[in-house]
């Protein structure tokens, strides 16, 4: 039957992989117009071709609650069980962000603890913009690295439980992950060292010019400082080595 799970698909977190979608859920997918016509006899292959037509992500939207296109190929992945270097290169695909979430989707519910953290956190550099089907039927704006940070932080994303996984700094304590390194913080690095090198720099010229002041003056100006002090003991007939006994003496 076109519901069924591919026999050669191996069961995830201990179940059929189409129950990560509740039942709800998969009955509403299973009678969309959108499945019955554009995702019969999909392949691994051949699904690419169908996620780079969407336009909008999302779950569920309208009184009766449609599926979107996006959830019906999420359907279908987890129904056919791509291999796992098919769904990385959805998720490297740079040309369709629609393609890269949906790959991110995907292995956000099927993939291990380590390899969500390793292939999705990339995604945080992504902030093209999205468009996203509300359950009212209108759309809103949205970016991919708020879908991203959804997806590693919520519990529920497009009307699906999403599976448990570990806090990031349990698998770094166990080994599993290296610590995390931002993108910025090589600009912060160099904005840190550029900081210290300016402020060592105004330290030099201050010691430079305080030198200068007092060990620096110029003989001109030395000169000019001697010739005015001599001139003034000249009118006033002071001679500095003279004692004030023999000034007076010389008076009369």
């Amino acid at each position: 039957m076109a519901n069924r799970t591919d026999p050669a698909a191996k069961s995830i977190r201990g179940t059929n992989p189409q129950n990560l979608v509740e039942k709800i859920l998969r009955s509403k997918i299973y009678q969309f117009t959108y499945w019955k016509e554009q995702c019969f006899g999909l392949t691994a292959e051949t699904l690419v071709d169908k996620a780079m037509e969407l336009d909008h992500l999302g779950g569920t939207y309208g009184g009766n609650r449609k599926p979107t296109p996006f959830m019906c190929l999420v359907m279908k992945m987890l129904q056919i069980q791509p291999e796992k270097d098919i769904v990385v290169e959805f998720i490297k695909n740079e040309d369709y962000k629609y393609v890269r979430i949906l790959g991110a989707f995907y292995l956000r519910l099927t993939g291990s603890d380590t390899d969500v953290y390793q292939y999705l956190e990339p995604l945080y550099n992504d902030y093209r913009k999205l468009r996203r089907k509300l359950t009212d039927g209108c759309f809103a704006l949205t970016h991919v690295d708020e879908v991203i940070d959804e997806l590693l932080t919520k519990d529920y994303s497009c009307d699906i439980a999403l599976p448990r996984i570990k806090k990031r700094w349990t698998l770094e304590s166990i080994g599993r992950l290296e610590l995390r390194r931002s993108a910025l913080e090589d600009d912060f690095e160099e904005e840190e060292e550029k900081e210290e090198d300016e402020q060592v720099m105004a330290e030099l010229e201050a010691g430079a010019h305080e030198k200068d002041y007092y060990r620096g003056r110029s003989p001109a100006r030395d000169r000019d400082r001697d010739r005015k002090r001599d001139s003034y003991r000249h009118r006033y007939n002071l001679l500095p080595e003279c004692h004030p006994f023999i000034l007076i003496f010389d008076l009369f």
